[in-house]
Formats: C-alpha cells, structure tokens, sequence
C-alpha cells in the first residue's frame, strides 16, 4: 500500500511539474526560433513615367532681331519712332541728308548726257562712213575706225548710265527703312548727327534695333544623356521669375545636331506664341522640356537601396521568403524616390529600410508597408546619377 502511494506521488510530480515544464520551455524554444527570424516591410515598384520634365535656363529672344545701320553717309534729318514703337515692314524709320550725294548724281547726269550725244555723234559718223566705202570715198579701215569709236562711246554711256543708276540708289538710301515688322528695341539717332554708310564691322555705328515680338525663341543647352530625346516637336512650357503660375506654352523647333565638346551639351532652340506681347525680348526665362523616355523603368523608395562594393544593390523577397539582392542601375533620382533602370521587376517585393548585414537565402518574415504614393518624376528637375 505504501509502494503504490510512494508511486502516486511520483507520477502526480510528474504530471504537474515535469511536463507543464517541458511544455514551457518547448514553447519558449519555438518562440525563440520565431524571434530569430527577421520581420521586413516591403513594397511594390512603380512604373516610371513615359517622360521626363527637365529644368534648363534661357533667354527669351525675338524671333527675327536685327541691327539697322545707314547705308549713305551723311546727317540725320529727322527720325521716327522711338523704343517700343510698333512698326510695319518697310516702314521709314529715319531720313539722312546727302548732299554731297545730290551734286554727284547731278554731275553723273550730266556725264551720261555728254556721253549720249558723243555716241550719237559717233553713231552717225559710222553710218556715213559705211555709206562712203561703197563709193570707194573712204578705206574700209577708216570706216571700221569709226565703227570702234562707235562702240567706245556707247561703253562710256553705258558707264555713265551705270554711275547715275548707283547713285539714285544711294540717294534712295536716305530713308532708312524697317527690315520686317517688329517692336524698336533700340535707337540711336539723334537729328543733325552725322552717321557713315556701312554695318558695326565697318565705319558704321547702329542707328536702331527690331525685333519680332510675335513669336519668341529661347535657346537653351540640353545636358548630352537627355540630347537623343531632344528632338523638333517636343513640348516645352516657359515661365518667368516673378511671374508665379503663368506658363507659357512651346515647342522644340530645333536643335545644333552637335554636342559641344566643352560644355557637353546639345544648343536647343524653343519657340513660343507672344501674340499678347506678355514676353520681353531678353527677359530671363525657366524652360521645362517634356523629354519622352526611350527605357522603360521603375521608381522605389530611396530607402530600398543599398551601397556595397558589388554596387548599388536591393533585396527582394524570393520563393519560401527568403531574400535574394539584386544589382541594380540607377537612373534619375527625385528625392524620396529613384528611378531603376535595370535588375528589377515590376512585380518584385523590395524590402524597405533593409539592414546592412542583410544577405542573400536569410528567412524573413514579410509584412507589407502601408500604401503611400510615390514622388512622380515630373515633380522636380532631374539629378545626374
């Protein structure tokens, strides 16, 4: 009887101490395993956008701009229009005085009225010369005599014919007259002063600026890896500082076709609609190019990447949650989001904020990221990776 209580008694020790024991520590063994297994949030890459807004500087410049100089030498008489003025195509915008020009075209007249009798009388002479030589009057080398001063005369009337001509042209220059229809920029003539015929690289000075103010263009220096998409027909939008949220509508017309081996940029010519004359001629001006993009991409979070001797690298989620990295090639970088161009794919699951001893076959456990909408890449002006 004693044996069997001494047996009870083990076995309720058993029961009631052993076992919820080895329960307890089994338990806590398997939450220790569970604990040693890393828990990581993840995300899913966002398309990128099919084109890229960039941000270049330019100046604002009329379409057709030009410097108008004399083109005879002599006193400002009078001058019309004043900067700001609108004026027409053949429009006159100022008158010159030349008399010097005046005597000379009446003495031209004069020479050219000399001449025309002299070869007049020449012809005459010739004629009568040819009438004698079939009468045996003359010899026929007296009558071709005369039949070359015929022709000698008629070249210097035609000389002075030419002189007159080119000096009634010049006297036509005394008007200075617009180019093309446009807005003075500039103007440099005052009454009574004496100017000389001929462009800024001669004896000339500028008498007047216009410029085309309906249509503006602005240039601007395209970085050399967006100058393959920079091409006529783009979109572009312009706006001016302190002019906040006017934009102004344009398009990419031309380009140099050329980098420039120094500054490694392509020379891009923009134009834009000023019927309502809001833009200035030189004003300093924003240009944003809608750059269409030629590789397909994603955008993640800047905190997926990591930056290892291999590389920039991100890890995503593989078969049985385990981690595989990834080498990655960066594009354009937006702040809070980069854009990848290569080593990832749409439907990945990249790890958020992954650790540095992070490595390739690790057990994790995955909780997803609460949604948050990515940067879009238009929003800033791209950086160079």
């Amino acid at each position: 009887m004693a044996l069997l209580f001494v047996i009870a008694a083990f076995a309720a020790a058993y029961f009631f101490g052993v076992v919820p024991r080895h329960k307890a520590l089994e338990a806590l063994s398997q939450e220790t395993r569970a604990l040693a297994i890393p828990t990581v949030a993840v995300t899913q890459p966002k398309s990128g956008d099919a084109s890229t807004d960039m941000v270049l500087p330019g100046n604002l410049q009329g379409i057709s701009e030009t410097a108008v100089y004399a083109r005879a030498s002599g006193f400002v008489k009078r001058w019309n229009g004043e900067i700001g003025t609108s004026v027409k195509a053949g429009e006159v915008l100022a008158e010159i005085e030349v008399p010097e020009v005046e005597s000379q075209l009446q003495r031209a007249r004069a020479d050219l009225e000399t001449a025309r009798l002299n070869a007049e009388q020449a012809r005459k002479t010739s004629e009568r010369w040819q009438e004698l030589v079939k009468t045996g009057s003359v010899s026929a080398q007296d009558a071709e005599v005369a039949q070359n001063t015929l022709r000698a005369r008629r070249s210097e009337m035609e000389s002075s014919r030419q002189e007159v001509a080119r000096l009634e042209r010049v006297q036509g220059f005394r008007q200075v007259r617009a180019p093309f229809a446009g807005v003075i920029t500039a103007r440099n003539a005052e009454v009574g002063e004496l100017v000389d015929a001929g462009s800024g690289g001669g004896r000339g000075r500028e008498l007047f600026r216009i410029a085309a103010t309906n249509r503006l263009r602005v240039q601007v220096n395209v970085p050399q890896d967006a100058a393959a998409s920079a091409v006529p027909g783009v979109a572009a939008e312009i706006t001016l500082p302190g002019q906040t949220g006017k934009k102004y509508p344009g398009k990419l017309v031309r380009t140099a076709r050329a980098i420039d081996p120094e500054a490694r940029t392509l020379l891009a010519e923009i134009e834009v609609d000023n019927a309502a004359g809001d833009l200035l001629p030189g004003a300093y001006a924003q240009v944003k190019l809608k750059i269409p993009t030629k590789v397909s991409s994603l955008v993640v979070p800047v905190n997926t990447l990591l930056f290892r001797s291999e590389g920039p690298q991100v890890a995503v989620i593989a078969q049985g949650d385990r981690i595989a990295l990834r080498s990655v090639t960066i594009g354009r970088d937006f702040g809070t989001t980069v854009e990848l161009l290569a080593g990832i794919e749409p439907t990945d699951r990249v790890v958020l904020n992954p650790s540095d001893s992070i490595a390739s076959g690790v057990q994790v456990r995955v909780v997803k990221a609460p949604e948050k909408a990515p940067e879009k890449s238009g929003d800033k002006s791209p950086k160079k990776s």
